[in-house]
């Protein structure tokens, strides 16, 4: 029997949030694109490469902030996840590796390599990321930096739109941020019928004490997982 077609809140940033949307919708199901938070650049942000011997990005937001303002592709890329090295390798840099799970997988990574790199390791993001990777590569012995380059904030939703979004059979869920940001919509705007789908537990654990139908991940944090929770559920 063919899975029921249900209505699914794409709550992720764009452009990742219409490459989901399309994602959900070749599944058979109706995608709701109304992300909880926006991307805004950092104005003329000051990009020093002296010293830098790799990059390394935790979202593909990021890579997509470093490519728009520097040209350099050279350098090597670590990457958390399968998502965010694609957007590397989509953005031209020639040496992508990946690790799947979170900030502290993709640390100890790239210690494992530290040996190869001639100078410090440059994580391009958010003005408040979702983990330090800095501090976490510090603590393996890796010379690391930061580079603010956006910021993420939320989405202000009205009653009527919240109200309409909360009434979807599930919503998928990329950051803890946007986690966040449900939890707070799911105080004015109950759904207990609403099932929460996360990429990683530390993306669904913001919304650990709120009251809905159902918190989940996947195994791996992938998408592909992720959209094979929606016809797993009830």
């Amino acid at each position: 029997m063919a899975p029921r077609r249900q209505k699914i809140w794409i709550t992720r940033t764009q452009p990742g949030a219409d490459a989901t949307a399309e994602r959900v919708r070749a599944m058979g199901h109706e995608a709701v694109v109304a992300p909880l938070l926006a991307v805004r650049a950092v104005e003329d942000p000051v990009i020093d490469l002296r010293g830098v011997a790799a990059l390394a990005f935790t979202s593909a937001n990021g890579v997509r902030a470093f490519a728009e303002q520097c040209g350099e592709r050279d350098l090597r890329v670590f990457a958390v996840g399968a998502a965010t090295a694609q957007a590397a390798r989509s953005a031209g840099f020639k040496t992508v590796l990946s690790a799947d799970g979170d900030v502290e997988a993709l640390a100890e990574g790239i210690a494992s390599r530290r040996t190869q790199l001639r100078g410090a390791v440059l994580h391009p993001g958010a003005v408040e990321p979702a983990g330090d990777l800095a501090g976490a590569l510090e603590k393996h012995g890796v010379e690391a930096r930061r580079l603010i380059l956006y910021e993420t904030g939320p989405v202000k939703l009205s009653d009527a739109e919240a109200e309409a979004l909360v009434r979807a059979d599930a919503a998928l869920l990329h950051s803890p941020r946007a986690a966040k940001v449900l939890a707070q919509v799911l105080k004015s705007h109950p759904a207990p019928n609403l099932r929460a789908l996360g990429l990683s537990k530390a993306v669904i654990k913001p919304l650990a004490r709120t009251p809905i139908a159902v918190k989940a991940c996947p195994p791996f944090p992938l998408e592909a997982a992720l959209l094979n929770l929606i016809d797993r559920g009830p």
